[in-house]
């Protein structure tokens, strides 16, 4: 088997694999609708309104991550994701129901996306924790960029299909779709060899919590990655509104033309994953570099004149936004031992969805009263400004030097006296 595909050699992960690809289009439509639900059904064309939805979506991140951290790690996993499934089945088929009978209202929208993000909360950590019990670790950072690739092949298909399915027959029926996918990932869950997984130690007593704290507090290479990582999520992964946003003010688009964006930008984002398969040993070089790439691809993505050419350069933009977020997850688990994994997973979900709740309102007041641009253009200036401090911090810290050689195989080399960052040459 190709190494891009390697942990689908496991019969675990491949039938966990496929019900989660199920799961993904669904999600990705549910996305599509509720966003267009709520701008050209609930309000006008409201950034504000779509803003505060998106941040009760992940506030859930930023206040129950110690707890949901501590639960992912002291239950089975396999169990704890069979209830967080079929409560996320059953929020996206009351918010169906709603749209499709016509008396939703916003603040239905509004409770229902918190509620979303309470088991959303409980459920990214188990399944994030969950793939290492099923793969052997050599195959771990496969298996996460193949996760990755799942996802994005979601969104590849799934804002498409929304928007002929919104555009023919309503939100609703979108939404109530995607409550039916739910029922891949529990029929998944349900098919899996429990004698071919390998749960990690659960943990026992009190103090779950702060031993989860103190084992990130005693890591700066942990911290570091969750510190790149919270800024990416909080200023620059706000493609939910500012993809909307341009769609329909700047470029006065329809659902379908919406829907598409989103599967366009997957192209780069599933190239990436599939790209990240194929690394074994991720490294903070592979990260800085994305980020880099991130900026530089947004900054373009927020000047474009045309819808067409917005649409060619989120290939690019997501391709660098997966390769960080893949990288920076795979370096978390990596690096943390398996009794831990649970409660590092779900700190770092919350550090990168969890500055969405302020983040989210604050990129919809700016499109209401700067422009749609500026909610693209934001991300790059706030993401430039971090990496120069980190290379500040490196470099007096780290002993970090970089250096460019142009030949026959030119090359970028980045070096530390401390052995922090110490890349393969170029072949």
């Amino acid at each position: 088997m190709s190494p891009t595909f390697a942990s689908l050699s496991v019969r675990n992960y491949r039938i966990w694999f496929f019900g989660a690809l199920v799961s993904n289009v669904g999600t990705w439509m549910a996305r599509v609708a509720q966003d267009w639900l709520v701008l050209t059904e609930l309000t006008e064309h409201s950034a504000s309104a779509l803003g505060i939805v998106t941040g009760l979506q992940f506030l859930p991140f930023l206040l129950l991550a110690p707890w949901a951290g501590a639960v992912v790690d002291r239950f089975p996993k396999r169990t704890l994701l069979m209830i967080t499934q079929i409560s996320l089945g059953l929020v996206s088929l009351v918010t169906g129901l709603l749209a499709l009978t016509g008396v939703a209202q916003l603040w239905h929208v509004y409770i229902l996306a918190l509620m979303q993000g309470v088991a959303t909360a409980f459920d990214n950590p188990a399944r994030q924790a969950f793939v290492s019990e099923m793969v052997p670790n050599e195959r771990l950072a496969n298996a996460v960029s193949l996760n990755s690739a799942s996802f994005n092949a979601g969104r590849l298909i799934g804002p498409a299909v929304a928007g002929v399915i919104i555009a023919a027959w309503g939100t609703g029926i979108a939404l109530l779709l995607n409550a039916v996918t739910f029922g891949a990932v529990l029929l998944a869950l349900t098919s899996l060899d429990p004698r071919a997984l390998t749960p990690a130690p659960l943990s026992k007593g009190r103090g779950s919590i702060r031993e989860g704290f103190d084992y990130v507090r005693g890591r700066p290479d942990l911290k570091l990655v969750m510190g790149l990582v919270f800024v990416l999520g909080t200023f620059g992964m706000n493609f939910q509104i500012t993809m909307a946003l341009m769609a329909t003010k700047v470029f006065g688009k329809g659902p379908t033309e919406f829907g598409l964006l989103g599967s366009i930008m997957a192209v780069g984002s599933l190239a990436a994953a599939l790209w990240s398969a194929r690394r074994a040993n991720p490294r903070l070089r592979h990260l800085l570099i994305a980020l880099v790439a991130f900026t530089v691809s947004a900054t373009a993505a927020a000047l474009a004149p045309t819808y067409s050419l917005f649409a060619l350069t989120l290939i690019p933009l997501g391709l660098a936004a997966l390769s960080a977020l893949t990288t920076a997850n795979a370096m978390v688990q990596l690096r943390t031992t398996p009794a831990m994994r649970g409660r590092v997973m779900a700190l770092y979900m919350a550090i990168f969805m969890g500055g969405t709740p302020f983040g989210s309102p604050l990129i919809g007041w700016i499109g209401d009263h700067f422009g749609a641009r500026w909610t693209i253009g934001i991300g790059p200036l706030a993401i430039g400004l971090t990496l120069a401090a980190v290379a500040v911090y490196l470099w007096r810290h780290e002993n970090v030097r970089v250096s460019f050689t142009r030949g026959a195989r030119p090359h970028l080399r980045i070096l530390s006296g401390n052995d922090v960052i110490v890349p393969e040459p170029a072949r």
